[in-house]
């Protein structure tokens, strides 16, 4: 059975390295995988709880869908002033409020080897939103200052290489969990 994996980037921008990079990671994945990757953040409202007690925005009613009906997760995160962008971070708190969250397995996929802050920070508030990080699945492609497509990134045998083995490593502990399960 395939594994259903959402992918979301951090960043709005066009030409993000982040967004590219999962769009790499797509055109990589095996046929045991089916991933989406779901770019409405910045259509999401801002974070408000008084919301959460009424008909929810139907932007976070559809966020919490796909995640609900997700296997697992990968983030692709950008850093802005050492830490988490605002408009994902927005992202992570539309998401701490529904229970299909909790124990989600996630892999961090970086694409600056240099934006430790914004993964740590990442870390914590994923931690505490009871997700489960597979360390082992998470990855900082050397994208920074460079402007490539994601099929030339897919096409790039070193980072493909990485990012397969992201994916397989990922598909592994999901496998073993649903065997659990």
């Amino acid at each position: 059975m395939k594994k259903s994996i959402l992918c979301i980037s951090g960043s709005l921008r066009q030409a993000s390295t982040n967004s590219a990079l999962l769009g790499a990671t797509k055109l990589l994945s095996p046929h045991t995988m089916d991933l989406n990757i779901w770019i409405g953040a910045g259509d999401l409202p801002h974070f408000n709880p008084d919301l959460e007690s009424s008909t929810l925005p139907e932007t976070v009613q559809h966020l919490r869908a796909l995640a609900a009906d997700c296997d697992g997760i990968i983030f692709a995160c950008p850093e802005y002033a050492r830490g988490i962008p605002g408009t994902f971070k927005n992202v992570l708190d539309w998401l701490v409020g529904s229970e299909t969250f909790f124990g989600k397995k996630i892999a961090l996929f970086n694409a600056s080897p240099r934006a430790s802050a914004a993964q740590d920070a990442l870390r914590v508030v994923l931690t505490t939103m009871a997700a489960e990080i597979i360390e082992e699945a998470c990855i900082a492609v050397p994208l920074i200052s460079k402007t490539l497509t994601s099929k030339q990134i897919a096409d790039d045998i070193a980072m493909a290489e990485k990012i397969s083995s992201a994916l397989r490593i990922l598909g592994e502990k999901l496998d073993k969990a649903s065997s659990l399960d």
